[in-house]
C-alpha cells in the first residue's frame, strides 16, 4: 500500500522543470506572434516588449524617445519570468489533477482556457489596479485573444502533453 501511495504522488521537481521549459517555449512563441502582429498592424515590431517593460520602467518606456534597448531587454526579462511562472502553475495543476491530461485534446483545451483566463485577469483586473492602463487601452483584443489562447495556451498544453508521458515516479 505504501508503494502504491508513493507512486501516486507526482514528481513535483520534474513537473516544475517541465512547466518552466514549456512556459519559456510558449512565451517565445507568444512574443514572436505579438511582435509580428505589432509590425503588421501598427508598424511597431518592438511595441509589445515596450508595453511589458512598462510594468517595471513605468509609462515612459512606451515613448519613442525612451531607450529601445533598455525597454526591449526589460520587456523580455519580465515576459519570460511571467511565462515561466504561468507554465509552472499549469504544470503543477496537471501534476496534481492528472484527469486534466487524460487526452491530448482535453489538456490542450484546458491550456487554451488557462490562457484565456490569464489574459482576462492580467489585462482587465491586475493591469487597471496596478495603473498599467496601456495593456487594455493600447492593445488589440483580437490579437490578445489569439496570443494568449493559441500562441501561449495551446503551445504550453501541447508541450505538457508530450512530456507527461515521460514523467518519472516520485
Amino acid at each position: 500500500m505504501a508503494t502504491a501511495a508513493r507512486r501516486a504522488r507526482p514528481a513535483v521537481g520534474w513537473w516544475v522543470r517541465q512547466g518552466a521549459i514549456g512556459g519559456a517555449i510558449a512565451g517565445v512563441v507568444f512574443s514572436l506572434f505579438e511582435m509580428i502582429m505589432g509590425a503588421l498592424l501598427k508598424d511597431d515590431f518592438f511595441g509589445p516588449l515596450r508595453l511589458i517593460s512598462g510594468i517595471a520602467l513605468g509609462k515612459q518606456a512606451l515613448m519613442p524617445d525612451y531607450s529601445l534597448v533598455t525597454a526591449v531587454l526589460v520587456g523580455i526579462i519580465i515576459h519570460m519570468i511571467i511565462s515561466i511562472m504561468l507554465g509552472v502553475a499549469l504544470a503543477l495543476l496537471v501534476a496534481y489533477v492528472p484527469a486534466l491530461a487524460r487526452t491530448t485534446a482535453l489538456l490542450v483545451a484546458i491550456a487554451v482556457g488557462y490562457g484565456l483566463i490569464v489574459w482576462l485577469v492580467n489585462f482587465w483586473v491586475i493591469a487597471p489596479l496596478a495603473g498599467w492602463t496601456w495593456f487594455p487601452n493600447m492593445t488589440n483584443p483580437v490579437v490578445q485573444f489569439f496570443a494568449h489562447t493559441l500562441f501561449f495556451g495551446a503551445v504550453l498544453g501541447l508541450y505538457l502533453d508530450r512530456v507527461r508521458r515521460q514523467q518519472p515516479v516520485a
